[in-house]
């Protein structure tokens, strides 16, 4: 089998231990990627805020499409170097829609340089970072932003996803990533597919070229779009059943694993 010329894989719950860790075998596999001559790209719902450590465990290889596909960011010099935000007028829009039928919900945005939430939105132990002092909604459009979060108090990830899709489909592109009541939502036509289709036709790849691996359901037009689609084994069912290939899970290097049999080394 021809290997790809392309690696793009998510991070938390497909590289990412649930401890948090990155292993040694990860690491070594991702720069057998590069000794063979393809490219690697790191491909998460992630912020650039949160991407410090990951490029720190990666030696600053590759290049990362953060936010579910809104921000491309340089891990060797740890900056933005493209965006592709939601405008305020479909933000404003999205909150209003979703406001009137999911009584409840608390919504924040992301932007490049950080996150700033409305009175209403619930902080949860990975919002560590976030600054101590919400803002009204108008201050929270003020600016097109990179993702629209939105966690409602009782619905889960993906019965709040549906009723999103139902309500805003046709204004911004909501998915999840963690099934904790939280979904994010990018800009209509951005996804972790679109931003990485962009990437390759600047390198002259072609879809059929990539391998990608993912878990949860925002890595789905990703894993659709790839001429090869990999899901570890403790992905989201919706996953599992849409892929090509299934490999060992995150705590058992699953990923590297397969990275090793696609670039086998003497």
């Amino acid at each position: 089998m021809t290997p790809p010329r392309l690696i793009a894989t998510d991070l938390d719950g497909t590289v990412v231990r649930s401890d948090g860790t990155v292993s040694e075998r990860t690491v070594e596999a991702f720069a057998r990627v590069e000794r063979a001559g393809a490219v690697l790209v790191l491909v998460t719902g992630r912020p650039p805020r949160w991407m410090g450590p990951v490029a720190e465990a990666v030696a600053h290889r590759g290049v990362a499409i953060c936010a579910n596909g809104a921000i491309v960011y340089d891990l060797h010099t740890e900056q933005v170097i493209d965006t592709h935000p939601i405008p305020v007028d479909a933000l404003r829009t999205t909150i209003a829609l979703l406001t009137e039928a999911l009584p409840g919900l608390g919504f924040a945005v992301e932007h490049g340089d950080g996150i700033i939430y409305a009175h209403d939105y619930e902080l949860a132990y990975w919002d560590s970072t976030t600054p101590e002092r919400p803002v009204g909604l108008d201050e929270l459009v003020s600016r097109p932003a990179a993702k629209l979060l939105a966690r409602h108090p009782e619905l889960d990830a993906d019965a709040l996803l549906a009723e999103a899709s139902a309500l805003v489909g046709d204004v911004v592109w909501p998915t999840h990533s963690n099934g904790r009541r939280l979904i994010e939502i990018s800009a209509r036509g951005v996804s972790k597919a679109s931003t990485l289709a962009e990437l390759c036709g600047r390198h002259g790849i072609e879809a059929a070229d990539v391998a990608a691996f993912g878990d949860m359901p925002n890595d789905l037009p990703m894993l659709t779009w790839a001429g090869r689609s990999y899901a570890v084994a403790n992905a989201h069912p919706d996953v599992l059943a849409a892929v090509d290939h299934k490999v060992a899970g995150n705590d058992e290097d699953g990923v590297a694993r397969t990275l090793e049999e696609l670039f086998p080394e003497r």
